[in-house]
C-alpha cells in the first residue's frame, strides 16, 4: 500500500517536472532545474523498484554518476552563456 502511494507521488513529480520543462522554456536555469527534478523523480522510482525486487543498488550509483555529469555540463553551459550574453534568455542570442 505504501509503495503504491509512493509511485503515485513519483508519477506526479515526473509529470510536474515535464510540465515545467515545456512551459518555462525561456530561461535556461529553470529548464536545468526542471531536468534535475525529473532526474530526481526517476532516481526515487529506481530506488523503490530495485528495493522491491531485491537487487543490488549498483545501478543507482551509475545513474547518479550520469545525472551529476549532466548537471555539471548544464551548469557550465549556463555560466558560459551568462558570460557571453549577460543573461540566460534563449531569445538573447541568434542561432544563425
Amino acid at each position: 500500500m505504501m509503495t503504491f502511494n509512493m509511485l503515485i507521488v513519483l508519477i506526479i513529480m515526473f509529470l510536474m517536472g515535464n510540465m515545467i520543462f515545456v512551459s518555462k522554456r525561456k530561461h535556461l536555469l529553470i529548464v536545468l532545474l526542471s531536468l534535475e527534478f525529473i532526474v530526481l523523480s526517476i532516481f526515487f522510482f529506481f530506488l523503490i523498484y530495485l528495493s522491491m525486487i531485491n537487487i543490488n543498488m549498483y545501478m543507482l550509483m551509475v545513474f547518479l554518476v550520469f545525472s551529476v555529469c549532466e548537471g555539471a555540463l548544464g551548469l557550465s553551459i549556463l555560466v558560459s552563456m551568462i558570460r557571453t550574453h549577460g543573461n540566460d534568455y534563449f531569445q538573447s542570442f541568434n542561432l544563425l
